[in-house]
């Protein structure tokens, strides 16, 4: 694996709750405990798992919009979260990000034009204004856009559109990296693969790296390269795309895969999913998944697994029954 452009070390994000003045007690919700990814130039990057796991946190994290409560993180080889905004401000001209909402993700208040500019005025401030409407104009076109959308507000656009103009905001200065957080959930079906294509032809064009976030297994088995299956806050298997739907070793990835509906006898079949998702402000233990897990043993209810190479598969996994 050639060296990665993103990585994160023992990353965590802590946060804290409100309670009340007099209270001794201090809850905090971990996000993320301990997160270890590696992220290399040119791939689809996935990360997967239930509402509540630390997707979106994750992301967040990397690109700076959460700081991190503990762990490194680091763009091409540099570690950035502990610098300042001032030293940070180059550097997120090459991390940007697309957001779940297209509906909310957008100033209703500003032009197109003016969301676009927006982030090339604040980040490459040595452009002269006509440059800035050229760079405006090529990525409208990138991304599928009628130039003259730069004249309009948001509310004049389809839920499609809106996310085309939304991709065009995080390519406008022309970055590495890119944090797509469910981009497609928001949108009509019928849309959804228009903007997947629209995805994978810009990286292909222009070398992007993504970080993909979803909870739909049919487009990670289509788009990925590596994914990631997370749950409350930890990595519970890392492998390829094809790795993790022909081979998964973590008794977590079984039950997502195995959630998947399928016409079976003429009707749908849906296995129900034991338990509820622990409590994040006071997480089991040991390993996360143990009260849900048909597998689980006193050691998985005590011990903490960590996330090892399972031999001969191709598969990371934190579990101690993996092999």
């Amino acid at each position: 694996m050639s060296a990665p452009i993103v990585e994160t070390r023992n990353l965590q994000v802590r946060f804290p709750l409100p309670t009340h003045f007099l209270s001794r007690e201090k809850p905090v919700l971990h996000a993320l405990s301990g997160v270890d990814v590696q992220i290399t130039q040119g791939e689809t990057f996935c990360v997967v798992g239930e509402s509540g796991c630390g997707k979106t946190t994750l992301g967040r994290a990397i690109i700076g919009l959460n700081k991190p409560s503990g762990g490194e993180v680091y763009f091409k080889g540099q570690r950035i979260d502990q610098m300042d905004e001032t030293t940070r401000k180059p550097i997120r001209r090459d991390m940007q990000m697309v957001f779940q909402n297209p509906y909310a993700s957008l100033n209703p208040r500003r032009t197109v034009f003016d969301t676009l500019a927006e982030p090339i005025n604040h980040l490459m401030p040595e452009k002269t204004k006509d440059e800035v409407r050229a760079q405006v104009e090529d990525v409208l076109a990138a991304t599928g856009c009628d130039p003259s959308w730069q004249r309009r507000l948001p509310h004049e656009f389809s839920g499609g559109q809106r996310q085309r103009i939304a991709i065009a905001r995080a390519l406008v200065t022309n970055p590495a990296f890119i944090v797509a957080d469910e981009p497609i959930s928001a949108l009509d079906v019928s849309i959804q693969a228009q903007i997947l294509n629209l995805l994978a032809d810009l990286q292909a064009e222009r070398g992007l790296t993504y970080l993909f976030i979803t909870h739909d297994l049919s487009v990670v088995q289509h788009f990925g390269t590596r994914v990631a299956v997370m749950y409350l806050g930890q990595v519970m298997e890392l492998a390829t795309a094809e790795t993790i739907f022909a081979d998964p070793k973590h008794p977590y990835t079984k039950l997502l895969l195995d959630a998947i509906p399928k016409l079976e006898g003429g009707s749908f079949e849906r296995p129900r999913t034991p338990g509820e998702l622990p409590d994040p402000v006071n997480p089991p233990p040991g390993c996360p998944f143990a009260p849900r897990c048909p597998l689980a043993a006193e050691r998985c209810r005590t011990e903490r697994p960590k996330l090892r190479e399972i031999s001969n598969s191709g598969s990371m996994a934190a579990c101690h029954f993996a092999q």
